[in-house]
C-alpha cells in the first residue's frame, strides 16, 4: 500500500525472488502480501517461493516499475522505501529509505 500501490490500484504483479541465501525445499505457492494489513496490500499471489521462507529473508521485487517511487506515500507514518539499482550482482543505492527524521521534520507543531 505505501511502498507500490500499482497492485491496489490496477492489479499489476510481480515475480519476487528469495536472495542472500539458497534455498534446498520445494517451491509452492504463496501469496506475498505489504505491511499494512489491507485487502489491497497484495504485491502477488500464487507465485512459486521455497517452502522453507521464514522471517527475516529478503525477497528481491525486479522490475518494479517507472512509477514505483512516485507513487509511494506516507500511508500509516510509514517512510517511503529505498531505490536501488543491481546490476551483475552489485548493489547500489540511488535513494535513500525515508526515515522517522524525515517523516518528523515536516511536522510544525500547533
Amino acid at each position: 500500500m505505501s511502498d507500490n500501490p500499482r497492485p491496489a490500484l490496477y492489479g499489476v504483479r510481480y515475480a519476487p525472488r528469495l536472495v542472500g541465501r539458497a534455498a534446498s525445499a520445494e517451491l509452492r505457492p504463496v501469496q506475498v502480501v505489504g505491511r499494512h494489513c489491507e485487502a489491497g496490500d497484495v504485491l502477488a499471489a500464487g507465485v512459486e517461493l521455497p517452502a522453507d521462507i521464514r522471517p527475516g529473508d529478503l525477497l528481491a521485487v525486479p522490475a518494479s516499475g517507472a512509477y514505483h517511487l512516485s507513487l509511494a506515500s506516507g500511508y500509516n507514518l510509514v517512510g517511503r522505501p529505498p531505490v536501488v539499482a543491481v546490476t551483475g550482482g552489485t548493489a547500489r543505492l540511488l535513494v535513500r529509505r525515508e526515515s522517522l527524521a524525515d517523516v518528523r521534520s515536516r511536522d510544525v507543531g500547533l
